[in-house]
């Protein structure tokens, strides 16, 4: 799959979710991204809660928030990324 600076995990199980998430935000590190965007969807918030528990532990991850309106809001999670070590 190529890596873009945002992916739309509507496309994946919810099981699966955490995964993609993770490898993801790997390969665009690998990329040199400084954010990217995870396309989660309103619901119920469910897929959102598992994508913000991963983010506070994810090693590479810096900061997050919920996207600008005009990029999907509280449908969308922008990640910022840890830059990678020289």
């Amino acid at each position: 799959m190529p890596v873009e600076e945002s992916i739309d995990l509507h496309a994946f199980t919810p099981r699966d979710v955490v995964s993609v998430v993770e490898e993801y935000l790997e390969a665009a590190a690998r990329k040199r991204y400084r954010e990217v965007r995870l396309i989660h969807g309103k619901g119920t918030g469910a897929q959102r809660a598992a994508v913000r528990a991963l983010l506070a532990r994810h090693p590479r991850v810096e900061s997050y928030s919920d996207a600008p309106p005009e990029a999907g809001g509280w449908g969308a999670t922008r990640v910022t990324l840890k830059p990678e070590p020289e």
